[in-house]
C-alpha cells in the first residue's frame, strides 16, 4: 500500500463518515495518535464544505489532513494535491470502488478487496496503515472490533450469520457518537477481547424487538415502481435502513433494489440482495456512491422528483396473506395470487415446470421455478398471496 510521508506531525484533523465504519476510523486514529487532534464526522454531502473550510484556516499548513470512508469533489482534490506538492501532509483512505480514481495520487489509497477476496472497510485499512507506520501495535480486541465493523459495512455478516456485527451497529445507533466513541475506546485500551457487557446485551435484545416492529410496519408502506429500467421498492423511513433494506429485499425478491427515503434528512439509501444489481451505480447517477449492495446519495432535485413527487399518489403493495393454512407457496394443488387489476392467478407445477393460470385460463409461458413465476405476476400486476377464502372459491370453480 502507498502512503504519503509522515514527518513527525504533531497535529492532525480527520474527516470521516458518520456511520459505524467512519466512526471506527475516528476510534482507530485516537488509539494511534492520541486525542490531541480533531475528528469531524460528516454526511456524504457535508464533507466537501468541511474540507474547503480546512484550507481556509491559517494553521492548516501545520496539520496533517486525514480523510476516510468518503470521497471529495474535484475542487477539493486539487486543493489537497497542491497542498501535498507544497510540502503539506494528507492521507485519504477509502474502500469504495467509486473512489478508485484517487489511486492516481500519492496521498491516497483506495482498496476495495483484500488478496483473499474479502471486501475491505475504511476502519480496517486505517488500522493497517497505522500498524505499518508503527503508530499502533496489533491487538486482538482491536482486530475483533474491526472485523465486526468490516463484516457489517460490507454486509458479510448476513452471509456469515454473524449477528454480533449487526448488534455492534445497533449499539452504535443507541448512543450518541461521542458516547459510543468513548465507550469503545476505553474497551479497546483495556480489554484483551471485544465483548458486549450484560447491560448492552439487554439493550440489544430490546432493540431487536423494536426493529422487528418497525420493519413490520414499513412493509405495509412499500411502493413498487419502474425507475430507469429497474423494478424498485420505495419506502420512507428514518431509521434502520440496512435492516429494512435487507428484509424488504428478501420479502420481495422480484424487486431489483430498495430505495429508502429520509425526506427530512434529504437522503436516499439504496439496498439490494441481488448480485446482478450494482446500487453504487444507481447512487452515482444522483451524485452519491457506496458499495454494490449498499449505497446512498443526497436527495437532489432529480432524486426527489423520481422517488417522491412522481410516486406520491401510488398505492402501497399489499403484503402476502400471513396466516394461511391452505393457500401456501408451492402448494401441490397450486398457489393463488390476487392482482391489483382484480385478476386471479394460480401458480402450479406441471411436468417439472411452473406455469401460471389467469382467471382459469392457462398461459403458455413456463418458468424454471416457483419464485420466477411469482416474480412475473408481482412485476406485471403487483400481485399478493391471496387469503384462504379466495383460494377455496377459486379451486371450487377449477374442479
Amino acid at each position: 500500500m502507498k502512503y504519503s510521508r509522515t514527518a513527525g506531525e504533531v497535529m492532525y484533523k480527520l474527516y470521516s463518515h458518520n456511520d459505524l465504519d467512519g466512526v471506527g476510523c475516528g476510534i482507530i486514529i485516537k488509539l494511534a495518535l492520541g486525542e490531541e487532534g480533531q475528528v469531524y464526522y460528516n454526511s456524504v454531502g457535508g464533507l466537501d464544505y468541511k474540507v474547503e473550510k480546512f484550507f481556509s484556516e491559517k494553521d492548516h499548513k501545520d496539520t496533517k489532513l486525514y480523510i476516510t470512508d468518503l470521497s471529495i469533489n474535484e475542487d477539493n482534490t486539487k486543493r489537497v494535491d497542491d497542498f501535498v506538492k507544497q510540502g503539506g501532509q494528507a492521507q485519504l483512505i477509502d474502500h469504495h470502488k467509486t473512489a478508485l480514481h484517487f489511486n492516481e495520487y500519492e496521498w491516497a489509497t483506495v482498496t476495495v478487496q483484500y488478496d483473499d477476496g474479502r471486501q475491505t472497510c475504511a476502519t480496517s485499512l486505517l488500522y493497517e496503515y497505522f500498524v505499518e507506520q508503527k503508530k499502533l501495535s496489533p491487538k486482538r480486541s482491536i482486530e475483533q472490533f474491526i472485523e465486526l465493523v468490516r463484516q457489517y459495512d460490507t454486509w458479510e455478516w448476513d452471509e456469515n450469520n454473524n449477528v454480533k456485527a449487526k448488534q455492534l451497529n445497533d449499539l452504535f445507533y443507541m448512543f450518541s457518537i461521542e458516547e459510543f466513541e468513548e465507550m469503545i475506546l476505553q474497551r479497546l485500551k483495556t480489554a484483551d477481547d471485544f465483548e458486549f457487557d450484560e447491560l448492552e446485551a439487554k439493550l440489544l435484545s430490546m432493540e431487536e424487538a423494536k426493529i422487528e416492529r418497525y420493519i413490520k410496519r414499513k412493509k405495509r408502506e412499500l411502493i413498487q415502481a419502474s425507475i430507469d429500467k429497474h423494478i424498485v421498492g420505495v419506502v420512507h423511513a428514518e431509521s434502520y435502513h440496512s435492516e429494512l433494506g435487507n428484509e424488504l429485499g428478501k420479502e420481495y425478491p422480484h424487486l431489483d433494489y430498495i430505495a429508502i427515503l429520509n425526506t427530512g434528512g434529504r437522503k436516499v439509501s439504496f439496498r439490494t440482495i441481488h448480485d446482478h444489481i450494482d446500487v453504487s451505480a444507481v447512487a452515482g447517477t444522483y451524485g452519491g456512491g457506496g458499495h454494490a449492495k449498499a449505497s446512498g446519495c443526497t436527495m437532489n432535485e432529480e432524486a426527489f422528483r423520481k422517488f417522491v413527487v412522481e410516486l406520491f399518489t401510488e398505492e402501497s403493495l399489499k403484503i402476502d396473506a400471513p396466516k394461511n393454512k391452505f393457500n401456501q407457496k408451492e402448494n401441490s394443488h397450486g398457489t393463488i395470487y390476487e392482482g391489483r387489476s382484480g385478476d386471479i392467478y394460480r401458480i402450479y407445477q406441471k411436468q417439472e415446470q411452473w406455469k401460471i393460470e389467469k382467471n382459469h385460463q392457462e398461459n403458455a409461458t413456463v418458468f424454471k421455478d416457483f419464485q420466477s413465476a411469482v416474480n412475473a405476476i408481482k412485476i406485471a400486476d403487483f400481485a399478493w398471496l391471496a387469503k384462504d377464502d379466495v383460494y377455496d372459491n377459486y379451486m371450487k370453480k377449477n374442479k
